[in-house]
């Protein structure tokens, strides 16, 4: 049980290009905070799992699929995709030094080692939305969560993301009959039209229930056979 008498302790603090980055523990929570913004903790995971199963579920039978993993965070996305044998490559974008720090040598080495070391799994230090318009690189599915939402995005950059030219670039990075999974702290109607708009198929959301408040959902959209 969380105990809320208890005082966040910041265990690491750094300024990056995107501005500060925290990692904060909270009794036995670890949690992460981007410029005052809280992403996310150790508390769950349930949502971060079902970013990486509902992508496998909406593939076709292909053999091995690749997963491009958008954001480390706590390393919950990362974990449970190198724990499904069914995965082939296994590509996390992070733009954070630190976060991959805390990961490689840090306290978050005990939710992601095992992933880290797994010979599928490759870290790319780069900006997940300059990477998607610019890499010549195409995965089978896309498991996005770098924000809170598409209404709720960590850094104003990350709009264009879910723009019209966004989701065009992730359509280009898919292969035929790839999925596009991205992470959300509530249901967005309108996201959901922008997927349809931009030539999706197949657009659905999956939730999460929590005890108070609107579900965590998954957005889901199928590339074109």
């Amino acid at each position: 049980m969380r105990n809320h008498t208890i005082a966040p302790v910041v265990i690491d603090r750094r300024e990056g290009p995107y501005g500060e980055v925290v990692l904060r523990r909270h009794g036995e929570l670890l949690q992460i905070i981007a410029n005052g913004c809280f992403l996310m903790d150790t508390s769950d995971g349930r949502s971060e799992r079902l970013l990486i199963d509902a992508a496998l579920d909406a593939l076709d039978d292909r053999p091995r699929p690749s997963v491009l993993i958008g954001g480390l965070g706590v390393g919950f996305s990362l974990a449970h995709a190198a724990a499904d044998p069914r995965w082939g490559d296994i590509a996390v974008v992070e733009r954070e030094q630190a976060i991959i720090d805390w990961h490689r040598e840090g306290p978050l080495t005990e939710l992601s080692g095992a992933a880290l070391a797994d010979p599928r799994t490759r870290i790319l230090r780069t900006d997940l939305v300059a990477y998607v318009s610019n890499s010549p690189d195409s995965y089978d599915a896309l498991c996005l969560d770098i924000d809170n939402g598409p209404d709720w995005t960590v850094t104003e950059d990350n709009n264009s993301l879910y723009s019209p030219a966004g989701l065009a670039a992730c359509q280009a990075r898919l292969n035929p009959g790839g999925v596009l999974a991205v992470w959300s702290a509530q249901p967005s109607s309108a996201f959901d039209f922008a997927l349809r708009n931009a030539g999706f198929q197949s657009v659905r959301t999956e939730e999460i229930a929590v005890a108070r408040g609107v579900p965590d959902v998954v957005h889901l959209g199928v590339r074109a056979a």
